[in-house]
């Protein structure tokens, strides 16, 4: 048979054949002994050596393939010719040399990396944060001596949660504005924050019959506004220097008397410190790169939130009403509750990469609600012992306000803050009829808020897209 396909001696074809036995005789003698020299080898001991070199230099990007062809992809890309492959190389084309390439190298499969948990919190940044919401109550052990007997308390507790409602919905919606940048998340503090202190100030000085009740409420709304300003903005450690004077003040109470003027001095030494810091702290958000195209979120998102403000401070006031040191130990549970929050969160995105089944998630998302729920009221207990406190109502609050704040972090707002009011409005209904200190009226209504915001929370963070 003659023609254009006809294998004659000498012709292309015939070299091919041969390269390719060649190839094949090769492998039979590499696979009998690994270590034999490339100069006994069948063929062209050169192109041998390059091969080996190829193999070599490619070796970590061709161990995980589980097909030649993989290697012929990671050839090509390395921009491989026919020609250089047959002149170099002695294969005669790109699938030839990619299989003698996946022979020559042994296959391993690197361990895939760890997942990085996204939800990883600071954990001196959460214990910092305890700290400081827990300080200035050191400024009412210093000047709540100097405070007239009449109307201070209800001007100071009126003017405390009006603070505590604004600076929560300011709060979010500054943390709103700070996912578009520092600038947008600065002007809303800017404007939030004064606004805020003189609402609040004004309440409780109408409230007042004195003028130094009048300052005392116009201090702790000041010092409220520019702490919210720094603990959004993320000056922790400045505002915790600022909270010296009163540190110091507060603890040497416990050995010396320091007189009515520092009593006064250092609480307004400290109020200077917290508002000249935010105005910084503000400042410096100017200088931020603006986001082009960014649009003013609506005030209706961020009511939920300082309505719960409003709900959460009334029954942190009616727990302290019998037990003062009880909001003590509630303030400084925050650091450790932030944390929590963080870590609820981690271990569900983990549990939602090791689960396969939608009731299996639920239940691992239930388990860790119920370990990270208990791993925050254990410390609490021997804590309400140790302040003679009621032990059941503190473990029911705490539980309401965390689980709350739970719900808050994935979005969740209105039930917290629908559920806290009408906790706090039952339990406020009894002090203002006149209902003797130690009434049941408040552990009532925080258990029965505790079983409400669990089912919400089994119920909307038991699916896996709360949590993608």
């Amino acid at each position: 048979m003659s023609g254009p396909m006809s294998l004659e001696p000498g012709g292309a074809e015939q070299d091919t054949l041969a390269l390719r036995l060649a190839d094949d005789r090769t492998l039979a003698l590499r696979l009998a002994d690994p270590h034999l020299p490339a100069s006994v080898l069948p063929g062209n001991g050169a192109r041998a050596d390059a091969v080996d070199g190829l193999a070599a230099a490619l070796a970590d990007r061709i161990a995980p393939a589980v097909h030649p062809y993989e290697v012929a992809a990671l050839l090509e890309s390395e921009g491989l010719t026919g020609n250089v492959i047959r002149e170099k190389y002695g294969h005669a084309d790109l699938f030839s040399l990619a299989t003698a390439l996946y022979r020559r190298v042994p296959r391993t499969f690197p361990e895939p990396p760890r997942p990085t948990d996204p939800w990883r919190p600071d954990h001196l940044r959460c214990a910092l944060r305890g700290l400081l919401f827990a300080l200035p109550g050191l400024a009412y052990a210093l000047a709540g001596r100097l405070l007239p007997p009449d109307g201070a308390v209800r001007a100071l507790v009126v003017a405390g949660l009006i603070s505590w409602a604004w600076n929560q919905a300011l709060g979010h919606r500054a943390y709103v504005r700070l996912a578009t940048g520092r600038l947008e998340a600065g002007r809303t503090l800017a404007k939030g924050a004064p606004l805020g202190a003189a609402t609040a100030a004004a309440a409780g000085a109408a409230l007042s019959g004195s003028v130094v009740t009048a300052l005392a409420v116009t201090t702790q709304s000041a010092y409220l506004a520019a702490a919210g300003v720094l603990l959004v903005l993320g000056r922790e450690r400045l505002l915790l220097a600022i909270l010296v004077p009163v540190t110091v003040g507060g603890v040497s109470l416990l050995w010396w008397e320091p007189g009515n003027v520092l009593r006064a001095a250092l609480p307004l030494l400290s109020l200077l410190g917290a508002v000249a810091a935010a105005g910084w702290a503000l400042r410096a958000t100017r200088s931020a790169p603006a986001a082009p195209g960014t649009s003013r979120p609506g005030l209706w998102p961020s009511l939920p939130y300082g309505l719960f403000g409003l709900a959460a401070g009334s029954l942190v006031f009616l727990a302290g009403r019998d037990h003062p040191w009880a909001v003590i130990v509630l303030t400084l549970s925050m650091g450790p509750a932030e944390w929590l929050l963080y870590r609820y969160r981690g271990l569900s995105v983990a549990a939602l990469r090791s689960t396969r089944t939608l009731g299996g998630f639920r239940a691992r998302s239930a388990a860790i609600l119920a370990g990270c729920l208990l791993l925050y009221l254990g410390p609490l207990t021997p804590a309400a012992l140790l302040v003679d406190a009621e032990t059941a109502t503190l473990l029911l609050l705490a539980a309401t306000l965390w689980i709350s704040l739970l719900l808050q972090a994935f979005g969740t707002a209105w039930p917290p803050a629908a559920v806290c009011l009408t906790a706090a409005a039952f339990s406020g209904a009894g002090m203002l009829t006149g209902a003797p200190p130690g009434t049941a009226a408040l552990p009532l209504s925080c258990g029965a808020a505790v079983l409400c915001l669990t089912a919400v929370s089994l119920r909307q963070l038991g699916r896996p897209a709360a949590h993608g």
